[in-house]
């Protein structure tokens, strides 16, 4: 389905991503883990458009999008929920999922029934500014948001970081709702090593800028993959 080959990135004379070989299948989980600093949310911006690498490529379905822009990706299907969520303050809730359907051309349609079901705490928040919800609050509203175009992939940046345990478990339980109902592939970038296991249908592990371990997380040992999660 999505696949990345050679991928070489580098802000200005330093480079960050060395030979990237990446893959994520039709409705599988695949999660992407590394120390910070390693590269992981630099290959999210490259598979997104918001970096144009060195070398390699970038392709969905079989189409090069190596010299696509990031908007012409997202309506290929590709949603993105970056690290620190970027939602917009000062609009409400609904305006912010609105932006979603606006920036694909949709900007008429109803919110689908179906993204209050995986997040009903929104549904009783729509009239209030995305600036004022709690740091939970605003992750689902993120997710929610790259959700309404229904993206065939799903990119998230670290979608547990500086949240409360009893909403990481809600969005576990919509990660594994999407991953159950097979139409959205989802690349994870995680450090937390339980959370990863319990969705991930594959692992790739980075360091210093290359993919260093791959592979079905029960068949990796455990004490290679936390070598390089341990800081």
């Amino acid at each position: 389905m999505f696949e990345t080959r050679g991928l070489n990135v580098s802000y200005g004379d330093s480079q960050v991503l060395w030979d990237v070989d990446f893959s994520v299948s039709a409705g599988r989980v695949v999660c992407l883990m590394g120390r910070n600093g390693v590269g992981k949310t630099t290959l999210l911006k490259s598979i997104m458009g918001l970096l144009k690498p060195r070398s390699g490529t970038v392709t969905f379905y079989n189409e090069s999008l190596t010299n696509l822009p990031s908007d012409q990706r997202a309506k290929r299907g590709i949603g993105y929920v970056p690290q620190g969520r970027d939602i917009f303050p000062d609009m409400t809730v609904l305006e912010n999922l609105r932006i979603g359907l606006i920036a694909h051309g949709q900007g008429k349609a109803p919110i689908p029934d179906d993204i209050y079901e995986l997040f009903p705490v929104l549904r009783t928040m729509l009239d209030r500014k995305g600036g004022v919800l709690s740091g939970g609050q605003q992750q689902q509203l993120a997710i929610a948001r790259a959700l309404v175009t229904r993206p065939s992939l799903l990119l998230l940046d670290e979608p547990t970081e500086g949240i409360q345990p009893s909403v990481i478990l809600e969005i576990e339980a919509v990660l594994q709702r999407l991953k159950t109902d097979g139409s959205t592939a989802i690349l994870l970038v995680e450090q937390y090593l339980d959370f990863a296991s319990r969705l991930a249908d594959y692992v790739y592990v980075m360091d210093q800028g290359r993919v260093v371990l791959e592979g079905q997380l029960e068949a990796l040992q455990d004490a290679d993959v936390k070598r390089y999660l341990a800081f």
